[in-house]
């Protein structure tokens, strides 16, 4: 019988990182009714990863509205530059936003 190396076990979804630092990554669109953690003004704005944090934690979006059950999902910071998310930015071409966003908001570039 011909069983396969425990490396070639994939793992389940959302158990690893799915960026990694240096990573470009789209703040979604979307625009839901209720209290959510993603800036307005961040929402289809490109960044980079600058760090995945972990372990992963409870999607606390889900969990206040009660739907979560314990599954968890990673946050990352990600850095933005200042001229992308403010028109007219006269500071210096280096400044840069740091956040932290969960996983489920970020789309891969």
């Amino acid at each position: 019988m011909n069983t396969p190396a425990l490396s070639a076990v994939r793992p389940a979804l959302f158990e690893r990182p799915s960026f990694a630092v240096g990573d470009r990554v789209r703040v979604s669109q979307r625009a839901p009714i209720g209290h959510y953690r993603v800036p307005i003004y961040l929402r289809g704005i490109a960044g980079v990863v600058a760090r995945i944090i972990e372990p992963a934690f409870v999607d606390n979006e889900e969990e206040g509205y009660g739907r979560n059950a314990g599954s968890k999902r990673y946050y990352y910071r990600v850095a933005f530059a200042m001229t992308d998310l403010w028109n007219g930015y006269t500071g210096s071409p280096n400044d840069e936003l740091q956040i932290e966003i969960i996983e489920s908001w970020l789309e891969q570039i």
